[in-house]
């Protein structure tokens, strides 16, 4: 059954033409849809016939619309190329079904004009709030939202304040048991690829690694800075090409990467240029994503858990309408899982 109005193309059926077809009030046509319990099965089964015959579809926007808030999260991640943030994502996902929301996905791509543009449109669409890894933990924009009514945490930073939910994992300690590890396997001199002059995270992984030299007694000049200007598996594949270009006397032997992803590139490169990993080179990467234990030479990675930051992520979101919140910073401790690529 379909509804056509004369000399029409046929029209979605709305809660007028069920209520009609099924031979009951518009108000139980509501209630079958937000309050089932309220209405007797038979009634229940008269309704839901004539929406399977006229093909009814609820309009969700129209019931946002009236109570001024949509059903729906919005995820604006840093990178959407890196496997960390879709398996973040995955986390508030759970979150989000358990509580019958949506999860929008946004990439910022690291553009802090683009995530600007995203948060103005998230807003705009009333979105229930809004979970980000901001390019700025500390931007202004993301306090005017929040005091606008749409609350905001941040992932996988923390902010200067406590104005914000926030969720994190500790990347200081993190860079600190990555290089601890290539020290006690005997290397001195390590390169750190990254760009820590731009991305908070990278920035902490590498004081981590200043301190793990620190406490062994070598001096700061022993972590060999090769900036990258993103990270990606290209970036990795550079670097290990500027690291094969050095004179052996001041070549590293072993590799701190910022993430995962550089990592993989870095391998990549060692084995086009028969360097042998980790004999020649001992690299370690950052995340632990699925893609590290397959790589041809197993790698050692600082395992952040993902899913379980996103979760508490969204959970904490979920959290801001109850009475009483408080704002929560929570931090994470990372663990070094250990692999080939460091263990001769």
């Amino acid at each position: 059954m379909t509804v056509q109005e004369s000399g029409a193309e046929p029209r979605a059926a709305g809660m007028k033409d069920v209520a009609a077809a099924a031979g009951v009030s518009l108000g139980t046509v509501s209630n079958v849809l937000n309050r089932p319990d309220r209405v007797s099965p038979a009634t229940r089964a008269k309704v839901e016939t004539a929406m399977a015959e006229l093909r009814f579809v609820r309009n969700e926007s129209a019931r946002q619309l009236r109570a001024g808030r949509s059903r729906v999260l919005a995820y604006v991640m840093l990178d959407g190329s890196n496997p960390f943030f879709t398996d973040v994502a995955a986390g508030m996902e759970d979150a989000a079904d358990a509580s019958d929301l949506s999860l929008f996905l946004c990439n910022s791509a690291h553009q802090p004009a683009r995530e600007e543009a995203y948060l103005g449109r998230l807003e705009q669409q009333r979105v229930q709030g809004i979970l980000i890894t901001p390019v700025d933990p500390d931007a202004a924009v993301l306090h005017e939202i929040a005091r606008r009514g749409t609350p905001v945490v941040v992932v996988d930073r923390t902010p200067g304040g406590t104005t914000h939910c926030s969720v994190a994992v500790d990347d200081v300690y993190g860079g600190e048991i990555a290089v601890r590890h290539l020290i006690e396997q005997g290397h001195e001199r390590i390169a750190f690829i990254g760009n820590h002059t731009t991305v908070g995270q990278v920035r902490d992984r590498r004081l981590g690694a200043l301190r793990a030299l620190r406490a062994a007694g070598l001096d700061a000049d022993r972590l060999v800075d090769l900036t990258t200007t993103a990270l990606t598996v290209a970036d990795g594949r550079g670097a290990g090409e500027r690291i094969a270009g050095l004179p052996a006397s001041i070549r590293p032997t072993a590799a701190f990467c910022a993430n995962d992803l550089v990592a993989l590139g870095l391998l990549q490169t060692c084995a086009n240029l028969r360097m042998r990993v980790p004999d020649d080179l001992a690299i370690v990467g950052y995340d632990d994503i699925e893609f590290a234990a397959a790589a041809a030479v197993p790698l050692t990675s600082v395992r952040q858990p993902r899913r379980r930051l996103g979760r508490t992520a969204a959970e904490l979101l979920l959290a801001e309408s109850e009475p009483g919140h408080e704002h929560r910073q929570v931090v994470f401790t990372p663990e070094l899982v250990v692999r080939a690529s460091t263990l001769h």
